[in-house]
């Protein structure tokens, strides 16, 4: 190997390294995130409150585009993923209230 492409190879190396500190960062947060929205299923459940919250969703996506702008991220990318999640807590709430 020539020494450009050693020296290529090793930052590949780097960043795949920093790559999957970060996704089990994004894992384990995720994790402790559902823990408490599970919680939140819950507690809804046990005062007949709705699954959705429609305008606290509204809040949540217009706060995580903003946070997405100052960390140079996509917006759209942002808003997509935390339709995703709010989808996902939906689903958990409403087989809370099954």
């Amino acid at each position: 190997m020539t020494d450009a492409v050693t020296r290529a190879a090793a930052l590949l190396k780097d960043h795949r390294l920093s790559i999957d500190r970060l996704d089990a960062i994004l894992v384990y947060t995720l994790g402790e995130r559902f823990k408490h929205t599970q919680a939140v299923g819950k507690l809804k459940a046990e005062h007949d409150l709705p699954p959705s919250d429609p305008a606290r969703e509204a809040q949540q996506i217009a706060r995580l585009e903003a946070l997405a702008n100052e960390a140079d991220l996509d917006p759209e990318f942002a808003k997509k993923f935390l339709n995703f999640i709010i989808a996902e807590v939906i689903q958990h709430h409403k087989q809370h209230q099954s």
